[in-house]
C-alpha cells in the first residue's frame, strides 16, 4: 500500500522536468506549413520533427487555437483525403494548445495514410499520455522503435510513460539506455540527475 504514493511522487518530479527538457532541449513541430489552396498539396513524404512536450503549449501560444486557422485546415483535410501534411498540421496545432485527444484523431488520420512516419507516431503517444492514456501511449512509442531504435523522443517518452503507469524502475532502464546511446548529447544532461532522483525517491526511508 505504501508503493502508490511513492510511485506517483516520483513521476511529480520527473514530470515537471520532462516538459522543459521536451520543450526547450528536443525541439518543435515541422516549421513548414501548409499552403493555401492552389499553391499545390506537400507530399506524403515531408519530414515532421518531434513535438514539444507533452502538456506544453508553445511559447506565447493562445490558449485556444485560431478558429480560423482550424477550419482552414479541416477544409482542406476534407478535401484532398490523401493530404497527410494537412492533417499532421492539425495534430500540431491543437496539440500546442493542449486539445490531446483532438490532436490525436489527426494524428491517427496523418498515420493512416504514413504509418512509417515515426516522428508522427511519437506526437500521438505523447498526446496520449498527457490525455491519461499511457498505456495506448506505450503502445505507439514500441512501434516506433521497432523500425527506428534510436529514436530519441520516442525513448525518452517511453520512460514518461512507464513513470505514469507506475514502473519507475522500467522507466529508469529506458532513459539509462537512452544515455548510453547518446552519451555525448548536450540535450541529455540533466537526465542522470533526474533519474538519480528517482532511484532516491524510490528507496525506503
Amino acid at each position: 500500500m505504501n508503493k502508490d504514493p511513492m510511485i506517483y511522487a516520483v513521476a511529480g518530479i520527473v514530470f515537471g522536468f520532462v516538459l522543459g527538457y521536451m520543450a526547450a532541449g528536443l525541439g518543435d513541430h515541422a516549421e513548414s506549413r501548409v499552403p493555401p489552396p492552389g499553391a499545390g498539396a506537400p507530399t506524403a513524404e515531408a519530414e515532421v520533427a518531434p513535438a514539444p512536450a507533452a502538456g506544453r503549449a508553445r511559447a506565447g501560444a493562445a490558449a485556444t487555437p485560431d478558429p480560423n486557422e482550424v477550419r482552414a485546415l479541416e477544409s482542406l483535410a476534407a478535401r484532398e483525403k490523401a493530404n497527410v501534411q494537412a492533417r499532421i498540421e492539425l495534430g500540431n496545432l491543437l496539440m500546442d494548445h493542449s486539445q490531446f485527444d483532438e490532436a490525436a484523431r489527426w494524428y491517427r488520420e496523418a498515420l493512416a495514410l504514413a504509418p512509417d512516419n515515426n516522428d508522427v507516431r511519437v506526437d500521438l503517444g505523447a498526446c496520449l499520455v498527457s490525455a491519461g492514456k499511457a498505456g495506448e501511449a506505450l503502445a505507439e512509442f514500441d512501434r516506433a522503435l521497432a523500425s527506428d531504435p534510436g529514436h530519441k523522443k520516442a525513448l525518452y517518452n517511453k520512460g514518461i510513460a512507464l513513470m505514469q503507469t507506475g514502473r519507475p524502475k522500467d522507466a529508469v532502464a529506458v532513459w539509462e539506455g537512452l544515455i548510453k546511446r547518446y552519451p555525448d548529447d548536450p540535450q541529455l544532461r540533466g537526465l542522470r540527475e533526474q533519474i538519480d532522483q528517482v532511484r532516491a525517491s524510490r528507496r525506503p526511508s
